[in-house]
């Protein structure tokens, strides 16, 4: 398959943007996918309602068909037709954070397909603010179903070039543009409980959800791997944003830290391997490996996610064997973001974790 790559840039006039996604959307209402770039990460898109589009979205990233897509809408008339019904904390959510980087999950209506929602009953639903995002949907019809536009496992892409990388040749279309800015994949909600429930953290924070919605519970999944039960939500079950090498988390006081990370990058390094390191600011003189990443300083944590996948990314290219990264776990004591972090975190390592 041949996949066209459509730049959108600053100085293309509005009558051209819309153009270029008329065709984008094109490609979706007749069964096709499309990657485009929201506020979070990239999306691989392909028409929600049409149970063939999914099957294709699985292909294309190599995913397991019981891991949920979600469903991106452009407008809210178009919520009360893919759910059954749309509690009152979920419209108070809605209200609060949409469009923005939110997913709740409802109990899907009959006319969402299985083969969407991963055999579940409920659905996830995103209203992106990206502004392509949102004239690209409504030029798709209404109902994008989109999880992140890389190969299953590997980093979400941030970047258009990681899109290609990933899915040339696999999609009929990639939309490059700007504008994607959070760097981690949307907060998800499930509303379908009393007390709604945080299956996935993001820049929606817990602590913004219960200043809205109330009481919020955080599902025990989030940093517990080993749950039996069948994913609610992207992300929950597999091995998610993994980089090529061996990537371990260091957790303790800030000069243990620095210590055994450069023991370890040193033993790597005198083996012949590749090193990475992902540090903050405070200690990032303080180093020793192949390649270093600066994640900004340690109390900026939407500066460190919005690197994080292309720190990954970057060591792929760069050929590293071994990363290390600074944890972020005093900042999961609180309901903030950084929970988020340590989530996407935790799961690229694969849990692994050296207390020091």
């Amino acid at each position: 398959m041949e996949t066209k790559i459509v730049a959108i840039d600053k100085l293309d006039s509005p009558e051209c943007v819309e153009e270029k996604l008329t065709c984008a959307g094109i490609v979706i209402r007749q069964g096709g996918l499309v990657a485009f770039p929201t506020e979070t990460v990239y999306g691989l898109g392909g028409d929600a309602l049409n149970p063939e589009s999914a099957k294709k979205i699985y292909a294309a990233k190599g995913r397991p068909s019981d891991n949920p897509l979600i469903i991106h809408i452009a407008d809210m008339a178009h919520l009360d037709r893919i759910v059954q019904e749309i509690p009152e904390k979920a419209r108070r959510l809605a209200e609060a954070f949409w469009p923005g980087p939110l997913t709740m999950i409802f109990r899907k209506a009959a006319v969402v397909p299985h083969q969407t929602t991963g055999g579940l009953d409920t659905v996830a639903v995103r209203m992106p603010s990206h502004p392509l995002a949102n004239l690209f949907i409504r030029k798709a019809g209404g109902y994008v179903a989109a999880p992140s536009a890389n190969l299953s496992g590997k980093p979400s892409p941030t970047l258009a070039k990681y899109v290609i990388q990933d899915m040339d040749g696999r999609i009929e279309m990639i939309i490059d543009a700007e504008g994607v800015e959070i760097g981690l994949e949307s907060t998800i909600v499930d509303v379908t409980c009393d007390i709604p429930v945080i299956l996935r953290p993001g820049a929606v924070t817990q602590q913004m959800v219960s200043s809205v919605a109330g009481e919020t519970d955080m599902d025990v999944t989030i940093y517990d791997s080993s749950s039996p039960q069948a994913p609610k939500a992207p992300g929950m079950k597999y091995r998610h944003y993994a980089p090529k090498g061996e990537l371990v988390v260091v957790d303790g006081e800030p000069g243990k830290v620095v210590s055994y990370i450069n023991e370890q990058t040193a033993l790597r390094e005198a083996q012949g391997k590749r090193t990475g390191i992902i540090g903050t600011r405070e200690l990032l003189g303080q180093y020793h490996a192949s390649s270093i990443k600066d994640a900004g300083c340690r109390d900026d944590l939407r500066a460190v996610a919005a690197q994080l996948y292309t720190f990954l990314r970057e060591f792929d290219d760069e050929g590293i064997d071994y990363i290390y990264a600074e944890s972020f776990a005093e900042n999961c004591a609180d309901t903030g973001f950084g929970q988020a972090v340590m989530n996407r975190l935790l799961k690229a390592a694969g849990h692994r974790v050296v207390q020091v």
